[in-house]
């Protein structure tokens, strides 16, 4: 690591950088800050252990020569002069000693903040910011599921609306009274209001960024989360999302399931050149179901296949043939562009998180118990009271992002370090009261 710092010093000395010119040398100029930093507190974690030898000498030597004294001498029942003075000599020792652990402890926290910040240093098109696609299915249970899935559907249009939280303040949000904005791509509805199947996009629009400051010590680090975008927020809601309630029109107890997949979105201006024209087939039909003599008459359905991959949209939402294609590829975009970060990840080291947001559908991650009035989320082992005020009150996403953030950072840690599995961690069964977090130990 000083060797590295020492070469990008004589680089940006002589002004080299590769052929990047402004932009090389910015990004020399951070791994520069980002070695000194290491460096520093490195030497001072060197400079700590040197004091705690000493430390840890000076009190073998005293505790030593106090044992021999009291074998050779006897065990009496008063403790004279010199005894007290060695006795407080120890005491002021491991007090010392203590102080310099807590140094050392903070000292070894920065550095693992710098070598493994919050968010994925890979992540070089800053996916935490982006806006996101998010995919909602109705799967086992019925008219019960569809239901649900409106339900999940209209609370994430309540947290994208409130720009990603609930408000200011207590909240932990500061936006200005920014939201973000929803365009639902397509949506299918059935006749007791449930949803089958839904697209939307959340974007920001320069609307604000989600600001999360954690509160509870014992299950983060401090601010975990900061300035994100819809697809940062978002990203850990991938996957089965379980509900448990009875329905009404039944007196039984009933297990549905919503599945859902979060994707980053892929910019208008960069749709064209990610899906070129030869990889597409793109059909248009009339549109079925209620909608009018035009929708029935006319070819405004639009289905985009992508040839290569076999992934497909069909959007017949508009009475516009230009605006369903429009959706349609930004749809089918958002899908391509995911498989091929997934492949991307797998060819580069193999590993991919069990907390990303990849759209898989197949894990179980949430369960939603109605009955028992709570939430639990099956990664962090963390648990809410209250379902229908964290679900309907546009809060719940922002409640288990800061766990699933640091776990997927640990993770990354573990990587790193050549690790077999997570760490354990702090608060491993968290039960959460309104807004007062209790931590099972």
């Amino acid at each position: 690591m000083k060797a590295r710092h020492d070469v990008v010093m004589e680089m940006l000395r002589d002004g080299a950088g590769g052929g990047g010119g402004d932009r090389d040398h910015s990004t020399l100029g951070r791994e520069l800050s980002s070695l000194s930093s290491i460096s520093s507190a490195c030497d001072g974690v060197r400079e700590l252990h040197v004091e705690r030898k000493s430390l840890m000498e000076l009190l073998d030597e005293t505790g030593g020569d106090y044992c021999r004294e009291r074998t050779v001498d006897g065990v009496g029942d008063v403790v004279d002069d010199s005894d007290a003075g060695t006795l407080d000599m120890i005491e002021e020792i491991e007090r010392e000693l203590s102080i310099l652990d807590g140094r050392s402890s903070i000292l070894a926290g920065k550095i693992r903040d710098i070598l493994v910040p919050t968010f994925d240093p890979t992540d070089v098109a800053n996916l935490t910011t982006a806006d996101a696609v998010i995919d909602i299915r109705a799967g086992t249970g019925g008219d019960e599921a569809c239901l649900f899935a409106a339900e999940i559907l209209a609370s994430y249009e309540a947290i994208a609306k409130a720009g990603g939280g609930g408000g200011g303040g207590d909240d932990g949000y500061d936006l200005g009274g920014k939201s973000w904005e929803v365009e639902v791509l397509s949506v299918s509805r059935t006749d007791l209001g449930g949803v089958k199947e839904a697209s939307l996009v959340v974007s920001s629009r320069g609307g604000g960024s989600g600001i999360i400051v954690e509160d509870d010590p014992s299950t983060t680090s401090g601010h975990v989360l900061q300035r994100l975008g819809p697809y940062g927020f978002f990203q850990y809601e991938s996957g089965v999302h379980r509900v448990q309630r009875v329905p009404v029109n039944s007196p039984k107890l009933q297990t549905s399931a919503v599945s859902v997949a979060v994707l980053p979105s892929v910019d208008d201006s960069d749709i064209s050149s990610a899906l070129p024209e030869s990889e597409l087939r793109i059909d248009v039909m009339r549109a079925s179901g209620a909608g009018g003599q035009h929708v029935n008459t006319t070819e405004s359905a639009v289905r985009v296949t992508h040839l290569p991959t076999g992934i497909v949209a069909c959007i017949q939402d508009e009475r516009s043939q230009h605006k369903n294609k429009a959706k349609a590829l930004k749809l089918v975009a958002a899908r391509v562009h995911q498989r091929r970060k997934e492949q991307e990840l797998r060819d580069r080291s193999g590993l991919r998180s069990s907390l990303m947001g990849g759209g898989d559908r197949s894990e179980r991650i949430r369960t939603y118990n109605f009955a028992q009035d709570r939430i639990t989320d099956h990664r962090c082992k963390v648990t809410i009271q209250g379902v229908q005020a964290w679900l309907g009150g546009g809060t719940m996403v922002r409640k288990f992002a800061p766990y699933l953030y640091e776990m997927e950072r640990e993770e990354r840690l573990v990587a790193m370090e050549g690790g077999d599995e997570v760490r354990g961690r702090k608060g491993s069964n968290t039960v959460v009261r309104g807004k007062k977090d209790t931590t099972a130990r």
